[in-house]
């Protein structure tokens, strides 16, 4: 006999995806208890039985974003080899932005609640960067005075993969008229270049697209 699902962890489950609906319709900006209540046709009050404030009701979303993009950064496949590990997470970080990009929007492009009443989203926003470090520590070491270079280090790539993730994002990329093959290329061109910038053995540069052969002039007779 399967047992039913508890009405109240139901009605907390149902807050959140109504939330995100509005978020996705409306815009973060836009989003308000009352609205989450209205989306769910029940009364105003009900989503203040899980959530104090709207406020709350965004950090929950927040931190199950920042978990689930920490588990698929966790879960891209490790060859034992670090450099390798750390161009496969780069490219899982700009794979999960582009798969979802309304989740990689409120993590990074969205306020945060007061941090200090949403310690659980402060916790596995950390993680995910700290997947990122840990991964560079290990290439260069666990004494002390290599965890700023590592900090540093990871500061650049993430700064870096964010900057792409967020411009590929952009309505402007469609009008950019880059050369063919420029945007497909990105993602690789883009882990060369912060291998190139950290001193590491990364891919290969994709290489630029032969120039156009130059017309031949005419000599004067």
């Amino acid at each position: 006999m399967t047992k039913s699902r508890d009405p109240a962890s139901s009605l907390k489950e149902a807050c959140v995806q109504a939330a995100r609906e509005v978020i996705a319709e409306r815009g973060v900006e836009n989003l308000s208890m009352r609205d989450v209540a209205r989306k769910l046709d029940i009364s105003h009050q009900a989503p203040y039985r899980h959530f104090e404030s709207r406020d709350h009701l965004l950090a929950e979303i927040m931190r199950r974003c920042f978990a689930d993009f920490a588990q698929h950064l966790d879960d891209h496949p490790r060859t034992g080899q670090p450099e390798a590990d750390l161009e496969a997470m780069g490219h899982a970080y700009l794979n999960y932005a582009l798969k979802k990009p309304l989740e990689y929007r409120l993590m990074f492009g969205t306020q945060w609640p007061e941090p200090a009443q949403h310690p659980a989203l402060v916790q596995h926003a950390v993680h995910a960067f700290n997947l990122l470090r840990d991964s560079l520590r290990a290439m260069h070491g666990q004494p002390a005075d290599q965890h700023a270079q590592a900090d540093r280090q990871a500061m650049f790539i993430w700064s870096a993969l964010h900057g792409m993730a967020s411009i590929t994002q952009a309505n402007v990329m469609q009008h950019l008229n880059l050369a063919a093959g420029v945007e497909q290329a990105l993602p690789q061109d883009m882990m060369a270049r912060i291998g190139l910038g950290l001193g590491l053995n990364l891919p290969d540069l994709v290489p630029p697209a032969p120039a156009a052969p130059k017309p031949k002039r005419n000599r004067a007779t």
